[in-house]
């Protein structure tokens, strides 16, 4: 019995000891980071890097502008040219459509003024036609 009281005593008198140590006499609390860094002078001449932005909503629309050839399922081929918030999609005829982003803050559906509607995915994009079957068109 009294083997196992030594055992806990010993475990609890230094975790008192650093509790008392953080506490200062007077009472009051330490001012936290008074320590200052100590830094080479080779590092404090050189300027910071610059701030990089990094933009995780995907909701936003994109500020890019890019030209990408798909081809279809169908041995067709379209041009998608990414304007920011719509696209100009070339038809293998020639054809221009313009197709606006449904709803406007997004990036990945796109519905143009007679109906017909885009969905991009990655490298692929789905091409709904009025009147047709949907086709997946892959870059």
């Amino acid at each position: 019995m009294m083997f196992g009281r030594t055992v806990r005593v010993s475990f609890i008198i230094p975790l008192l000891l650093a509790a008392g140590a953080c506490v200062p006499e007077d009472g009051a609390p330490k001012a936290a980071g008074t320590v200052t860094p100590v830094v080479p002078p080779a590092a404090q001449q050189l300027p910071a890097p610059p701030a990089t932005k990094i933009t995780t909503d995907l909701t936003a629309p994109r500020l890019t502008t890019g030209m990408a050839t798909y081809r279809c399922g169908n041995g067709g081929m379209i041009t998608i040219q990414n304007l920011g918030t719509s696209l100009r999609v070339v038809g293998q005829e020639g054809a221009s459509e313009e197709f606006a982003a449904s709803p406007a803050n997004q990036s990945s559906r796109y519905q143009a003024v007679t109906h017909d509607a885009i969905v991009i995915d990655g490298r692929e994009a789905l091409v709904m036609k009025r009147g047709s079957t949907p086709q997946t068109c892959t870059r």
